[in-house]
């Protein structure tokens, strides 16, 4: 029979090993504690602060619209011809008065020639005309350039002078023939001198009027003369301008943004398009905001406005309200305002939508910080508000940039002191000396 048999430990020997274990575990605890509070020295994060102040700033509301020219104009030739040269492309800028398309000139040119002639041609019909008027005038003895009338003839005017001392002679022939002092003979003498005149003055008179006939029938000739240079003076003014007009300008100074004409191609105003390009004026655009109908009161002429565009997210443009729509749209119940924004560098397009901030009358206070002392984490922006050496994180809501500083619509009071540096060092709850 095996017997099993116990190995004993001696209690000195255990007691040994006990408190070296408790020794050992009491020295990593110190060792730990030690650590922790290295640590937490390091954490600590040396920050610059700033207080948040209140400001006023000016109050606006927000709206949304789209940019559009000031100015749009199609140009179009305004004679029929073939394009001999074209000095524009799209996108390229283009003065105003400048050539943007020549037409073969020949044509208007050879029209002008035409012109020319037949008003030349017309002025020696004036010259004819005149020179049968003066010799009209000089035959009846009218002095030239008078005003003819059948009185004013000079055989009219002296048999009427003869005529008015014969019926006196007559009257007081008959006078002393009632008192017996002259004969019947002498009376009816002085009666057919009367009579001889005054059918001398009627002859006279007929003659005097065929006279002013033939003069106001070589004066109708003249005025028709004169017409038919007017009229060729008409044809030539025209033909210069079709010559003219084979060189098709710019009407306003901007940029091109369609093109139609190529050399060799055939141009007319009669076809149903004939516009060869389109131009914008770009220098200052028109901004067509969509104001919603519980806001349409805030709006006024003269307010400034500001807008952002998704191409400059970071850039600011200004304009100012010039035009308000008398009504609004029925269907999406908004008012159609109208901004004038200036654009100097081209850096804005027709076309574009953007987000507009439009100035009320009355400022409103507004907590403001420096804008360094955000940090942006995707679309959520943060700050650190520090009390007591510790930082705490705070998510705000950002306003309007003013200059350095930035409007935070909440999350922040006035006078909270915030970390404006080593944002990046930051969290919630780590301590800062400042």
């Amino acid at each position: 029979m095996f017997l099993k048999t116990r190995r004993f430990v001696p209690a000195f020997l255990l007691c040994g090993t006990i408190s070296v274990i408790l020794l050992g575990a009491a020295c990593g605890s110190s060792s730990a504690n030690s650590n922790a509070n290295a640590n937490t020295q390091v954490q600590a994060v040396d920050v610059t602060t700033a207080q948040a102040v209140v400001h006023q700033i000016p109050s606006y509301f927000e709206a949304t619209g789209s940019l559009a020219s000031d100015e749009s104009t199609d140009v179009a030739p305004t004679i029929a011809g073939k394009v001999i040269e074209v000095n524009f492309d799209v996108g390229s800028y283009v003065a105003k008065g400048s050539v943007l398309v020549r037409l073969d000139p020949r044509d208007a040119r050879l029209r002008l020639e035409q012109a020319q002639a037949g008003a030349e041609q017309a002025r020696k019909g004036v010259d004819s005309a005149a020179a049968a008027v003066r010799q009209a005038q000089a035959k009846l003895g009218v002095p030239v350039g008078s005003h003819f009338a059948v009185d004013e003839f000079p055989q009219v005017r002296s048999l009427k002078a003869n005529l008015l001392l014969a019926e006196k002679e007559l009257t007081r022939a008959e006078n002393l023939f009632k008192t017996g002092d002259i004969s019947r003979s002498i009376l009816d003498q002085r009666r057919a001198t009367r009579d001889s005149l005054a059918g001398q003055l009627a002859d006279a008179r007929a003659n005097a009027q065929v006279a002013e006939k033939a003069i106001s029938s070589a004066q109708a000739q003249e005025a028709a003369a004169k017409a038919a240079v007017a009229s060729a003076e008409a044809q030539v003014d025209q033909a210069k301008k079709a010559v003219n007009d084979t060189a098709i300008l710019a009407p306003i100074s901007g940029f091109v943004s369609e093109r139609t004409a190529d050399p060799g191609e055939y141009v007319s105003p009669s076809v149903p398009n004939p516009k060869i390009a389109t131009i914008m004026r770009t220098s200052t655009l028109r901004m067509k905001i969509e104001v919603p109908e519980q806001s349409i009161e805030l709006v006024k002429p003269g307010q400034s406005i500001s807008l952002q565009t998704s191409a400059y997210p970071d850039r600011n443009f200004v304009g100012k309200v010039v035009r308000i729509a008398p009504s609004l749209n029925v269907t999406a119940r908004t008012l159609t305002v109208e901004a004038d924004v200036p654009n100097p560098d081209g850096a804005l397009k027709p076309g574009q939508f953007a987000t507009v901030r439009i100035t009320k009358s009355q400022p409103e206070n507004a907590v403001m910080i420096p804008a360094a002392a955000v940090r942006a984490d995707g679309d959520i922006n943060k700050v650190f508000v520090v009390k007591d050496g510790v930082a705490r994180e705070v998510i705000v809501q950002l306003g309007l940039l003013e200059n350095d500083l930035i409007q935070v619509k909440n999350g922040l009071a006035e006078n909270d002191v915030i970390a404006t540096n080593n944002l990046a060092a930051l969290f919630d709850g780590v301590r800062v000396t400042q």
